[in-house]
C-alpha cells in the first residue's frame, strides 16, 4: 500500500448536485453511501451497496479518485494507491 497518493493532479470535479447512483437509479436498485469520481463527476455507490458501482466505475475506467458525498464526510479515497488520499471540502 502507498504511503501517499500520486493521482490529485488529476482532480477535474469536486461537487455535484446529484444525491444518487446513477446506476441504481436507472436499474431500480438501491445503495447505503456515495461517492463522486473526481475525474468525471460520476455518481456510484459504496462498496457497502450491493452493487458497488462506485468500484465498478474505476474499474471501466481507471479513474483514480473518488470522494465521498456523504453529508459531513470530506474524505477522497485513490484506488490506485490504495489509501485516504486526504480531504476535500465542499
Amino acid at each position: 500500500m502507498a504511503e501517499k497518493c500520486t493521482h490529485l493532479d488529476q482532480i477535474q470535479v469536486a461537487n455535484t448536485d446529484k444525491h444518487y447512483c446513477e446506476e441504481c437509479a436507472a436499474s431500480g436498485g438501491t445503495w447505503l453511501h456515495l461517492r463522486l469520481c473526481l475525474a468525471c463527476g460520476h455518481v456510484g455507490c459504496c462498496d457497502s451497496s450491493p452493487n458497488r458501482h462506485a468500484s465498478k466505475h474505476y474499474r471501466d475506467t481507471s479513474h483514480p479518485l473518488m470522494r465521498s458525498i456523504e453529508p459531513g464526510e470530506t474524505w477522497v479515497w485513490c484506488y490506485v494507491d490504495k489509501t485516504v488520499a486526504g480531504v476535500l471540502e465542499s
